[in-house]
């Protein structure tokens, strides 16, 4: 799920966006290129979103599922997973390199990408456009909001249930490690589940918005542009805020990640 993030961030920022404001009219800009690049970064994009429902459908498991678990929860299984999404996604979004043409031609060589007109009229690319919007990200706003209801109404219960045998209702006041672990769970799910809705929520109004109007978003007015642009910038920070928040949080994700600094300087 991190190596998804930081897939994100490099294409998108490092192969589409430098290029364009420091480096004009080089290899990266070539159209073919930028193309390439474009579907890629969707594909990065759903691998990182989709991996994030891996992950919450994985702790959903992990706590509500003890019969499952030892058979799902494994590192065979998530390896499965993992290369199943990532192959489906790669595969689903090669389409998208059609969707762009040449801005402009410079001694016969095409350069810069810009969204066809046929994108926003045309039945089949419409088609796909709802298609990927359905599938990145309102199935998993869907699917986040689920399991992490279900996840936490579990925890709830067991929380209740221990409070009870460890005579909590009697006004006793101990400590309880597993407890506290739990419910750090419920806060952990919850961020994700708002962070993720929160940052994705302007592109989901964009999409609808240029949808409903069936208008390209070349011809938008300044306001509008720049609450697409700002809408794009969030879902980039979506894509890495994830990773902080389960390096901030779970203490094997903090220490695996020492293990690799370590192993690097050494």
């Amino acid at each position: 799920m991190a190596a998804a993030d930081l897939m994100v961030i490099f294409i998108d920022v490092i192969l589409r966006r430098f290029p364009s404001y420091y480096y004009p009219l080089c290899f990266l800009d070539i159209t073919p290129v930028c193309s390439v690049a474009g579907a890629l970064f969707c594909a990065a994009r759903d691998c990182s979103v989709w991996f994030t429902v891996t992950f919450a459908f994985d702790r959903f498991v992990t706590i509500c599922c003890q019969k499952l678990k030892t058979k799902y929860c494994t590192e065979k299984t998530a390896t499965v997973v993992l290369a199943t999404t990532c192959t489906l996604f790669c595969l689903k979004n090669i389409p998208f390199y059609f969707q762009y043409e040449p801005q402009v031609i410079i001694n016969n060589v095409s350069f810069y990408c810009q969204t066809k007109s046929s994108y926003f009229t045309e039945t089949q690319w419409v088609a796909l456009d709802w298609f990927d919007t359905v599938l990145t990200p309102l199935l998993p706003f869907a699917s986040i909001l689920l399991l992490n209801a279900v996840t936490v109404r579990h925890i709830l219960a067991t929380i209740q249930v221990r409070k009870r045998l460890k005579g909590k209702s009697k006004g006793e006041n101990r400590r309880d490690p597993e407890m506290e672990c739990r419910k750090k769970s419920v806060i952990l799910l919850f961020t994700i589940s708002g962070n993720f809705i929160l940052l994705w929520s302007i592109i989901v109004l964009h999409f609808l918005y240029y949808v409903i109007q069936g208008i390209n978003t070349a011809d938008y007015p300044p306001l509008l542009y720049d609450f697409s642009k700002v809408g794009y910038m969030l879902r980039n920070l979506s894509c890495c805020t994830n990773t902080f928040t389960y390096a901030a949080t779970l203490p094997r994700f903090r220490a695996k990640f020492r293990n690799a600094v370590k192993s690097l300087l050494t």
